[in-house]
C-alpha cells in the first residue's frame, strides 16, 4: 500500500492522470491474484462483461427499446448470479443429490473465488444504475478501476458507480492531501482497533458457546443468552471496523466512500425492516 500510493502520486503530480489509473488498477490486481492467480480471468471476465452489459443498457435510450433495454439487464443479472450460484453452490447441490439418491458423483471441489461476492454485487448495483439511467459509463479503465480498487475490493463496500466514477475525474485526488492522509490514518487505525481488540477479544466469549451448544452441552439462561449477545457485538465491529479500515485506505488516496452502520440493528418503523 506504501508503494502505490507513493507511486499514485508520483505519476499524477506530473499530469498522467491515465497512467495513474491503470497503476491502481494493476496494483489492485495484484493484490487479488495474490490469493491465487489463476482467478484473475474470472475477475476480468466479469469486468469486461459487466461494462459491455451496462454501455449496451446506456444505449437504449428510445421508449420503443424498453423490451429490448429490459432482456440485456435480464441478462445481464442472470449471468452474473449464474456465476455466483455455481461458485458458492455446486459442492453443496452435488452433495445433497448424492445424499439423497445414493448417485457416486464426486466431481473436484470447487474453490470459493476471493470476494466473489462483492465485486458480483457491485456491479449488479452498476447494471441497475445504467437500466435506471443514473450511470453511464465508456471509460473501461475508469470502470475498472470502480471494480478493483483494492479498499473494497475483498468485502467491500458496495458503492455506487455515481459516487465513485466522478471521483476518479476529479483533478485533486492526483495531489497529495495532507488533511486526506490525516483523516485516512484516522479511520484506518480506529478500524483496526474495532477489528482486533474489540471484536477478537469479544469473540473469546461467544465461540466456547456455541462450541458447548454444538457438542450438546447444557448452558445456562445466562450462559446462552451472554454468547449470543458476545457474538452479535462481535459480528458488528468485526464488519464495522472492517469498513472503516476501508474507508481510512480510501481516503489515503483523495477517494470517499460512504460511512457505514450508523444505526446497527435498528427497527424502522416505517418500513419494518432491520438496519
Amino acid at each position: 500500500m506504501p508503494i502505490t500510493l507513493f507511486v499514485f502520486f508520483l505519476i499524477g503530480v506530473r499530469g498522467h492522470h491515465r497512467i495513474a489509473i491503470a497503476w491502481l488498477v494493476g496494483t489492485s490486481l495484484f493484490f487479488y491474484a495474490w490469493w491465487n492467480p489463476a482467478y484473475l480471468g474470472l475477475i476480468f471476465g466479469s469486468m469486461l462483461f459487466n461494462y459491455s452489459i451496462g454501455v449496451a443498457l446506456s444505449n437504449q435510450r428510445k421508449r420503443e427499446n424498453a423490451i429490448v433495454k429490459k432482456g440485456i439487464l435480464i441478462l445481464g443479472v442472470a449471468t452474473n448470479l449464474g456465476a455466483l450460484g455455481y461458485f458458492k453452490y455446486a459442492n453443496f447441490f452435488v452433495d445433497t443429490v448424492n445424499r439423497l439418491f445414493g448417485t457416486p458423483f464426486h466431481p473436484d471441489k470447487i474453490i470459493l473465488p476471493l470476494a466473489i461476492s462483492f465485486f458480483t454485487f457491485n456491479q449488479l448495483a452498476y447494471l441497475a444504475d445504467a437500466y435506471s439511467g443514473a450511470a453511464r459509463e465508456y471509460n473501461f479503465l475508469h470502470y475498472c478501476l470502480f471494480v478493483t480498487f483494492f479498499p473494497h475490493l475483498i468485502a467491500g463496500p458496495i458503492v455506487h458507480h455515481k459516487e465513485m466514477l466522478p471521483q476518479f475525474s476529479s483533478k485533486s485526488i492526483y495531489r497529495y492531501n495532507s488533511q486526506d492522509v490525516a483523516i485516512g490514518l484516522t479511520f484506518f487505525f480506529m478500524g483496526l482497533f474495532k477489528k482486533v481488540v474489540i471484536a477478537d477479544s469479544v469473540a473469546g466469549y461467544a465461540i466456547p458457546v456455541f462450541k458447548a451448544s454444538a457438542q450438546g452441552i447444557s448452558l445456562t439462561l445466562i450462559e446462552a443468552w451472554g454468547g449470543v449477545l458476545a457474538y452479535t457485538f462481535q459480528l458488528y465491529f468485526d464488519f464495522s471496523g472492517y469498513s472503516d479500515m476501508a474507508i481510512g485506505l480510501a481516503r489515503l488516496f483523495g477517494i470517499r466512500f460512504p460511512l457505514n452502520f450508523h444505526s446497527p440493528y435498528r427497527y424502522d418503523r416505517g418500513s419494518n425492516l432491520y438496519t
